[in-house]
């Protein structure tokens, strides 16, 4: 990597690194994200991913015995890079940095809803997902399926929070989404759309995702909350209660992001 930008820095109080401090606060780190309009991007391949996505670069965070792996994209780093040792680096964000390698990008300004679907066939609905983890696979899965596009409630966490963009290997990066103002009234604006509203629920009476889902039409498919599934009212608003049958008498469903991995499939297949 060529030195103009290349910084060494051996305090983790540093002030130029205060876009990486104590990573596993979430409540500090939301605070000071959403301050800055940044988002963080841990490890080589997910780094690589954003810039391909034109994310525009704050800095990089190197420790020094990964501060070449990004020499060929050395250019694009206009920002500068600092290289640190194993130890700032775990006292600055708070654990092992063990892929070594960290960069804090400008988020862009959020679409809106109607841009994000204009084109879309195949939409996947987040209602209140707050853990990063779930909604970062859920993102993967929907991405490698082929969704279109994903639409969050309010109340959903960032997809673009450090743990989110980590599970789903950037593909938060490619995959457009866009925020709904109104829980209340905001599924009513896809099915003017043109959009059928599927929610995936394990009661008995809803039928088959399979059979609920056909070439033609238009699709958004509703994910519940990680505990309690759907809210009664997304269920009550939807076209269609769908299910993804269970083989086994006494498992009535599956945890939200493999039972979203299976709903992809059958939407896009």
């Amino acid at each position: 990597m060529g030195t103009v930008n290349v910084i060494e820095v051996a305090d983790p109080a540093d002030d130029r690194l205060a876009d990486y401090v104590r990573l596993r606060d979430s409540s500090l780190r939301r605070s000071l994200e959403a301050e800055h309009g940044l988002f963080l991007a841990e490890g080589e391949k997910v780094v690589r991913r954003a810039l391909r996505a034109g994310y525009r670069p704050r800095s990089l965070l190197l420790t020094r015995r990964r501060r070449t792996v990004l020499d060929d994209v050395a250019a694009e780093f206009s920002a500068p890079v600092y290289v640190v040792d194993d130890a700032v680096a775990e006292s600055l964000v708070g654990f092992h940095l063990h892929r070594g390698v960290l960069a804090s990008f400008h988020r862009r300004p959020l679409p809106g809803v109607a841009e994000v679907v204009a084109d879309a066939r195949r939409v996947v609905v987040l209602e209140d997902i707050v853990d990063h983890t779930n909604v970062g696979a859920i993102f993967r899965s929907a991405a490698g399926l082929g969704v279109d596009a994903v639409v969050l409630a309010p109340r959903c966490a960032d997809p673009l929070y450090r743990r989110a963009v980590k599970v789903s290997m950037g593909a938060v990066f490619t995959l457009p989404y866009a925020r709904l103002d109104n829980w209340y009234n905001g599924l009513e604006d896809l099915r003017r759309r043109g959009f059928t509203l599927l929610a995936l629920t394990p009661a008995p009476d809803a039928v088959p995702l399979a059979e609920a889902v056909d070439g033609d039409g238009r699709y958004a498919l509703l994910l519940g909350t990680e505990g309690d599934g759907l809210s009664s009212r997304w269920i009550a608003q939807a076209d269609v209660r769908a299910r993804i049958p269970m083989a086994a008498r006494d498992v009535d469903s599956l945890n939200v992001t493999a039972a979203a991995a299976i709903a992809c499939y059958e939407l896009t297949r």
